[in-house]
């Protein structure tokens, strides 16, 4: 199975590099930047569960653009604000008999994929795992859950998801086969959402937030609200897993943080829109307040939006 991963960030240089190791055909689409990084050390993962180091096949956008070859397998793992100019760079990967399995947050990229290439050639995803890179492009992850779901979109059993699953066997992380996809993203979203929110809004860890007078309470009520959403789009959270999720994400002393509010910290993009916003639409659909998302909402909206000035200025001034 030829393998094409888009991106060699945290995600998807984490599972591309595992599957590389256990002897996996596994390509990365990367960036020129990230590629002479990539060429330069190669790619390292370090991990509770072992660390991993691979020289990695490298192919550019422009590359594949003026050479187009189907791949079997392509692991979309970029940035929500990327999937527009990654769907355009992996287009001339995709065959008629490619598979696209994302693991990006939320809902509404499977509707951006459907669009842009059928229905047929996407199914659902999500992964668990909180790692980042840090400033020479190594892969760290903080926890030791690191697992890769995927499944049918309409619960069959295929042979290509069979398929699938064999080339993900034994590849050195956590590989599941979902039999309903759907209603397990809806849960990660539920998670991620409120994680994303709580962090954010109050600017802080989980234990610094549930430190704080009243942290403990707004993170329960952020929470409730995501659950409600869900809830309320058909996809109510079991409550084994509602239990599990609130006691990580109230948690004392807990260093957990979500990936936005890291990128955030760092000045740069985040998946509010994607995220909290779409989360937002699809509850207002169905009458469902959440004032404490919306409040976090608004908080990077206009984030993003003085950020968004500061680069106009920038490369005005430039000019």
């Amino acid at each position: 199975m030829k393998i094409l991963v888009i991106g060699a960030g945290a995600v998807g240089g984490y599972f591309g590099a595992r599957l590389a190791a256990a002897g996996r055909d596994v390509t990365f689409l990367v960036r020129e930047r990230r590629a002479a990084q990539l060429r330069a050390g190669g790619l390292h993962v370090f991990s509770p569960q072992g660390d991993v180091s691979v020289t990695p096949k490298l192919l550019l956008a422009a590359e594949l653009a003026a050479h187009p070859q189907p791949f079997d397998l392509i692991l979309l793992s970029t940035k929500a604000y990327s999937l527009a100019a990654a769907m355009e760079d992996f287009a001339p990967a995709v065959g008629s008999e490619t598979t696209i399995l994302p693991l990006l947050n939320g809902m509404a990229h499977l509707e951006a994929l459907d669009a842009r290439f059928g229905a047929a050639h996407v199914l659902g995803g999500s992964t668990r795992i909180v790692a980042d890179l840090d400033a020479q492009g190594r892969v760290h992850s903080f926890e030791a859950l690191h697992d890769l779901n995927y499944g049918e979109l309409d619960r069959s059993l295929t042979p290509r998801i069979e398929a699938i699953q064999a080339a993900f066997a034994d590849a050195g992380f956590e590989a599941r086969l979902q039999p309903d996809i759907l209603a397990f993203m809806w849960g990660k979203w539920v998670f991620l959402a409120a994680l994303g929110a709580i962090t954010c809004l109050v600017r802080g860890s989980i234990g610094q937030v549930v430190a704080a007078p009243g942290g403990r309470e707004t993170a329960a009520a952020i929470l409730h609200e995501t659950a409600a959403i869900a809830a309320a789009n058909g996809y109510p959270t079991p409550a084994p897993f509602f239990e599990h999720t609130s006691a990580r994400l109230l948690k004392a002393g807990s260093t957990l943080t979500a990936s936005m509010y890291r990128d955030l910290s760092k000045g740069e993009p985040v998946e509010a829109d994607h995220i909290l916003g779409d989360l937002l639409a699809r509850g207002r659909a169905h009458g469902v307040p959440a004032p404490l998302v919306t409040a976090a909402y608004a908080q990077l909206s206009v984030y993003a939006a003085g950020r968004g000035k500061a680069q106009s200025t920038k490369h005005a001034g430039k000019a």
